[in-house]
Parts: C-alpha cells; structure tokens; sequence
C-alpha cells in the first residue's frame, strides 16, 4: 500500500462536515498526513443569459468565496487546531464540486480522500446527483466515503 501523507477532506460547511471530521483527525494522526480541506463553490456564469451583468455574477462569486474562506478558517480552529492538529491546507475553489475535486487530487498529489454522503434520493439526487459517486468513480486514488447519519461517531 503507498503511504498516505496527503489526505483531501472536501467539505461543504453544512451540518455533515463536522460529523466526518473526528474520522479525518483519526485517519490524519494514524498516517501522519497533512490534510487537505477543500470547499467548491458553484460558479453562476449560465446565469448571464438571464440579462444579469457578468460584474454582478463575478461580485456574488467573489463573496461567496471570500465567506467560505472565512467558514473554512472557522471549521479548522474547531475542528483541527482546537485539538492540538495544525498540519492543514485550506482551499477554496470555483467550479463543479466533483470535477474540481478530481483535479484537487491529481494537482496535488493527494493520497487518499474523505468524505462524507448527503443520502439524497429520488428527484433530489436526480436534480443535484451524486459528488461522492462520481469521485468514487473517477479518482485516481482510494475514497473513503462516510454516511454522517448511518454511522457511530462516538
């Protein structure tokens, strides 16, 4: 098995991310690695056919990402660096969740990822799919994929 010194943990901020992250601190102290969190915000570009200015969709991307840095910043004082772990890379990225995790991993030489499941079903996961299916799919690397509410966290 090649060692695993770089862990990608790709978060969202939502209410599934801190339940996945005492088995990304585990899986961090156990290998040694260094962990990668990265949050992908979703670019808004189709929406300058709807007669909305480019300026303004570059103004809400730029926010958004400006305030998922700062939640992210958040998430690892909470959930990393309270608990004595400071060897993290934070990210934020633009662009389709899956494909730029994809390219997370091959751009930076990522070993093995974590991350979590939302469950969707039906029209939900028709309308928005699956990140998690396709990373398992497409990457290069072992995923670990975890269902924050089927499993024991404790």
């Amino acid at each position: 098995m090649k060692p695993v010194k770089k862990l990608l943990f790709p978060v969202d901020l939502s209410e599934v991310s801190p339940r996945i992250a005492p088995w990304v601190l585990d899986l961090a102290n156990t290998f040694d690695a260094e962990v990668h969190l990265v949050f992908v915000a979703r670019r808004f570009e189709q929406f300058s056919t709807v007669y909305v200015s480019p300026r303004s969709i570059e103004a809400f991307e730029q926010e958004i990402s400006q305030g998922a840095e700062r939640g992210l910043e958040e998430f690892v004082k909470a959930h990393f660096e309270s608990k004595g772990f400071t060897r993290c890379v934070r990210r934020v990225v633009l662009g389709d969740a899956a494909e730029e995790i994809l390219d997370y991993i091959r751009a930076e030489n990522i070993d093995l990822v974590v991350m979590g499941t939302h469950g969707r079903k039906g029209l939900e996961r028709v309308l928005f799919g699956s990140v998690a299916d396709h990373v398992v799919k497409m990457s290069t690397v072992p995923v670990l994929t975890v269902n924050p509410y089927r499993v024991d966290l404790s």
